[in-house]
């Protein structure tokens, strides 16, 4: 039995609890033109401590289904986002 597949994408949501939505960007060149390619997929990752936020680079890691549309689980948090946050006065 081989190792578990391992993928590195940043976090595109965290609209939901304990779910993040990772989008794995893939890199090839088209056999007969040359061509760059870019594709993508994107993953519901399970994050158990709500660690990643919106642009995180994160690490994921194949896993037994956690649910419908979960196969994979966060590893580590590779990079925080830059952006600012954002407070909304009343």
């Amino acid at each position: 039995m081989g190792a578990r597949k391992q993928y590195t994408g940043t976090v595109v949501s965290d609209k939901m609890q304990k779910t993040r939505v990772v989008k794995i960007t893939r890199v090839s060149k088209h056999v007969k033109y040359g061509r760059i390619l870019r594709s993508f997929n994107k993953f519901k990752v399970h994050d158990e401590n709500n660690t990643s936020k919106v642009g995180d680079i994160v690490r994921i890691e194949e896993t037994r289904p956690l649910s419908k549309d979960k196969r994979y689980r966060l590893v580590e948090v590779t990079r925080k986002s830059e952006s600012p946050k954002v407070e909304i006065k009343e």
